[in-house]
């Protein structure tokens, strides 16, 4: 099923075998390899082609037949949306291994909204 999927996502985007194999960086004949059938990819290789054809690993593995990630995870992303309110209240932000002030996710907000207006007037 994987190797199938790889040469039509491949062809597809009317890319060669070894451009494909130039991105993944990995050897022209391995990538080969995976669309004949002759190897299985790792699963870190399996993800690592699911991101390039921006589709998702269960995709390749034959598990769902939609090859569109968007369409696919778009539900799932609707869930992940966060209000203003639900940011403050329940998100811990961190960088650099340190958690943010409330003070500074506030900043972080009123930077975004200056940000927008910037781009909104161009």
């Amino acid at each position: 099923m994987i190797s199938k999927r790889l040469s039509e996502l491949r062809k597809r985007k009317k890319w060669s075998l070894q451009y494909t194999a130039d991105q993944l960086g990995i050897a022209k004949s391995t990538y080969a390899g995976y669309e004949s059938g002759y190897r299985q990819p790792s699963l870190e290789a399996i993800k690592e082609i699911a991101s390039l054809f921006e589709t998702s690993v269960d995709y390749l593995l034959g598990m769902v037949d939609n090859s569109s990630f968007e369409l696919e995870h778009k539900d799932k992303m609707k869930s992940l949306e966060l209000t203003e309110k639900d940011l403050l209240a329940k998100v811990r932000l961190t960088i650099d291994g340190k958690s943010l002030s409330q003070d500074e996710l506030n900043q972080f907000i009123a930077f975004i909204r200056v940000k927008r207006e910037v781009e909104a007037k161009r």
